[in-house]
């Protein structure tokens, strides 16, 4: 029998070619313009007529916007490897971006629209990638990614409570949290899959010695035991007892990570990346438990999750991927690596701002140019492979 082909025959524009191309472009793009237009926000020098409180109005646009992006393009890749099914192309990937764009543009403009027509083109997206994904994972009885399909039912469900939430009590707390725990699910599950087998393969050709744990019991310990966590700090964020769960869960997690050998794959920054920010998982999960305890600000853990375990596992991500699935060698040039070291920094002026109040505003000013220029900086430098012709 002849192999299934990997792509269709399809005469179209590449950025359409595959789902990584268009949503690790525009959702680069838009990590980078929505943080530009926070910054003004947060200072109090611009409005945008959003029936969102700003705050609001940036935590969904970074959690259901650029999160939720990078997500259907990791997925829309991903999974057609998984079920050896051939992935969305052409027509049916213009859609999903078409309503990913107007979801943007309907959250930003929903005080003039209105909050159910806004929310109805925003949830819209995640019910067509849903299922899409479904279709796939059923279609190829790929039954071991239904934990992955759970946690992006999940992301559609927070959303649709945020949304809700918004218009009933003027600000959203539980689908804040159920949009956190739902992404930060999916960086454990996927990344529990990548972290290893990349650094395994590297270091079997280049450094051979000590190599990651294979996927075990301690693994599914490890996954059942944050996933409880997380459910139980969406209930009860301020619950000592939660606190205290999460600490351990995040501790649980620490010797997760350090069991892939990351310490040495020092020398090739595409997989030491992907170990760096693996790391901001443990570390959200300490911060936020003991924001429960009364020991830190929460917004310190909240961002060591949301700009460290999402944002720069994203970066990590979309630079490996949008290489390897175009025929071009897995080398992270200069450019790239100086996008980590910006992404890195502005995570960890994030989460140092609310631990140094006389410094709070400077810090978040920062975090936030610093952010900006990683992710501008990464759809600058990716624009030709993204939206270019597979290398021969």
């Amino acid at each position: 029998m002849a192999p299934i082909p990997r792509l269709r025959d399809y005469e179209g524009p590449a950025i359409l070619s595959y789902g990584f191309r268009p949503f690790f472009l525009f959702g680069s793009l838009y990590a980078g313009l929505a943080v530009m237009a926070w910054l003004p926000m947060f200072s109090g020098d611009l409005t945008l007529p959003t029936a969102f409180a700003p705050r609001d109005w940036h935590v969904h646009e970074m959690l259901y916007g650029f999160a939720g992006a990078v997500v259907a393009g990791f997925l829309l890749t991903a999974v057609p490897n998984w079920t050896g099914r051939l992935p969305l192309q052409g027509g049916p990937l213009l859609l999903l971006l078409a309503a990913w764009s107007a979801g943007r543009l309907a959250v930003a403009c929903s005080a003039i629209l209105g909050w159910l027509p806004a929310a109805l083109f925003d949830l819209s997206f995640l019910v067509l990638l849903t299922v899409a994904i479904a279709r796939e994972v059923v279609a190829g009885r790929n039954w071991r990614n239904l934990k992955a399909l759970g946690a992006l039912s999940t992301l559609l469900v927070g959303n649709a409570l945020f949304h809700l939430e918004a218009f009933r009590s003027g600000t959203a707390e539980y689908g804040i949290r159920v949009g956190i725990a739902a992404t930060l699910t999916m960086v454990m599950l996927i990344g529990g899959r990548i972290v290893p087998s990349f650094t395994r393969n590297w270091l079997a050709r280049v450094n051979p010695g000590r190599m990651p744990a294979s996927f075990g019991t301690f693994d599914t310990v490890s996954m059942a035991l944050a996933v409880t966590s997380l459910a139980a700090w969406i209930l009860a964020p301020g619950s000592v007892a939660v606190g205290a769960g999460l600490i351990v869960a995040g501790l649980v997690q620490a010797v997760r990570l350090s069991r892939w050998a990351g310490d040495r794959t020092w020398r090739d920054p595409l997989v030491l990346i992907l170990h760096v920010a693996y790391a901001f998982v443990p570390a959200g999960f300490v911060l936020v438990g003991a924001s429960a305890l009364g020991a830190v600000p929460a917004s310190a853990g909240i961002h060591a999750w949301t700009g460290g375990a999402i944002g720069v596992m994203t970066l990590a991500v979309m630079s490996r991927a949008s290489l390897g699935h175009t025929g071009r060698p897995l080398t992270a040039a200069a450019t790239v690596q100086a996008i980590y070291v910006l992404a890195i920094a502005a995570v960890l002026a994030r989460v140092c701002a609310p631990l140094h109040p006389a410094w709070y505003g400077p810090l978040v000013l920062a975090a936030g140019a610093l952010w900006a220029a990683a992710f501008l900086g990464f759809a600058a430098a990716y624009w030709r492979i993204l939206t270019g012709p597979k290398a021969s």
